[in-house]
């Protein structure tokens, strides 16, 4: 998964507190953005203008962990 970022998964902190898989556990994650497309956007070529969202994905199990930006 370090193609594109990281070449190790790391620990990773969520509101101060350490995340922890929901799954299995595990402490460490690769981190990636994702869009948040919406059809209106879509269907008008706007894709580039929908809000992202922080990934973290376990390096055990490979469960995402979605998280919205703070607003």
């Amino acid at each position: 998964m370090g193609l594109f970022g990281d070449s190790n998964p790391k620990e990773v902190l969520v509101a101060g507190q350490p995340l922890h898989c929901e799954i299995c556990k595990n402490d460490l994650f690769w981190q990636r953005e994702a869009q948040l497309n919406t059809a209106v956007a879509t269907f008008f070529n706007f894709d580039w203008a929908n809000a992202t969202a922080q990934c973290y994905v376990c390096d055990h199990c490979g469960y995402i962990h979605w998280f919205l930006p703070n607003r």
